[in-house]
């Protein structure tokens, strides 16, 4: 049997200390006020993006509008559900979700572009979800091993965005099949 890294009692002894930190135990070693921010920030970037979706559910027109306009309010109602997991991890951690409709713009890292035809919808979508897709992929690097739960969530989240992004791709002209 291989021993543990720490000594049961080790374990007990710091269980203890600041137990008001709940999930936050001294083993957590990523810097927690900079990944609260970034949670916040990714937080933003979900209901931002929520929003612009379902605005687009609402204004699509066109020939194939129907069928895009459900995919659009289907991505809307998952963006809402990381958003969730988010806020949730967020309150985990001991912070704040932070849901302030007047700062959610500036802290997202996608914009809220209306969109005036169903091609530049799908496309302002695409541009979001690659915006996304980068932002979660340089989070999960900077967190390294050191927040593991925290990764784990982000990367089902980025394999989501991935997902969006993709079939956004298919829809736009001239898009090749997958």
């Amino acid at each position: 049997m291989i021993p543990p890294i720490t000594d049961v009692n080790t374990l007990r002894i710091l269980a203890r200390d600041n137990i008001e930190g709940g999930a936050v135990t001294p083993g957590y070693s990523a810097n927690l006020p900079a990944v609260l921010k970034m949670l916040n920030d990714a937080l933003a970037t979900e209901i931002v993006g929520s929003l612009r979706y379902r605005r687009h559910h609402f204004m699509a027109r066109g020939i194939n509008a129907k069928s895009t306009a459900d995919d659009f309010l289907t991505h809307a109602n998952e963006q809402i559900a990381h958003a969730d997991l988010i806020a949730d991890r967020i309150v985990q951690l001991v912070g704040e979700p932070d849901f302030a409709p007047n700062s959610l713009a500036a802290r997202s890292h996608g914009e809220y572009v209306p969109g005036t035809s169903l091609s530049d919808m799908i496309r302002e979508d695409l541009v979001a979800e690659r915006v996304a897709i980068d932002g979660y992929r340089d989070f999960i690097t900077y967190l390294g091993d050191k927040d593991p739960t925290t990764s784990d969530m982000l990367k089902g989240v980025m394999a989501a965005e991935e997902q969006h992004a993709s079939k956004l791709s298919d829809l736009l002209p001239g898009a090749k099949a997958s």
